[in-house]
């Protein structure tokens, strides 16, 4: 008698998951919005901050902990080599800020792990929330370090981590509503 997955064996093929999906997305990024970059690691256009929500919508706490292991290694091997202080504050503020809104859209909203309840309109206010909360703690980091272009720098960051999280999310939804209803057509 076969017996059903471990919740450990689980999550961890969602952090498993959320690595491979979180890192070939920053590479895309890398490929194909690198131009569109106002500063180091900020974009008008960052299609990573959509896998950082959608991760973490899809499977929680262990999400969060995959964001934690590729931001690591993305921040201190390529945005900011050998930088152990700024590569620890910015996994932090990149998966802290989507694992936030995630609580309170399964607080508010009792999400599925289907997205299935998550509306059109709901999606945009956790994608509107997700792109203020990371770059806030980033920002908060910026401030602590008197770095320049905090207010220009913010707003980029939020409107990069808007139009990415749009992107992904809209996508998503949109393949998992097409799956569904291939599903109900069997």
């Amino acid at each position: 008698m076969k017996q059903p997955m471990s919740q450990l064996r689980i999550s961890l093929y969602m952090i498993v998951g959320t690595i491979f999906l979180h890192g070939a997305v920053m590479v895309l990024n890398e490929l194909f919005f690198r131009r569109a970059e106002f500063l180091q690691g900020i974009g008008w256009i960052y299609i990573p901050a959509g896998t950082r929500l959608l991760c973490t919508l899809l499977f929680g706490w262990a999400g969060a902990v995959g964001l934690l292991i590729t931001g690591w290694f993305a921040c201190y091997w390529y945005y900011f080599p050998g930088d152990v202080a700024r590569a620890f504050a910015g996994t932090i503020a990149g998966a802290a800020g989507p694992y936030l809104v995630y609580l309170i859209a399964q607080r508010e909203y009792g999400l599925q792990s289907s997205l299935r309840n998550l509306t059109p309109a709901r999606l945009l206010v956790c994608a509107l929330g997700c792109a203020i909360a990371s770059p806030a703690l980033h920002h908060i980091w910026f401030i602590l370090q008197n770095k320049d272009e905090l207010l220009l720098g913010f707003f980029v960051m939020c409107v990069g981590d808007l139009a990415g999280a749009l992107i992904v999310l809209y996508i998503a939804k949109a393949l998992l509503t097409f799956r569904d209803s291939r599903l109900r057509a069997i």
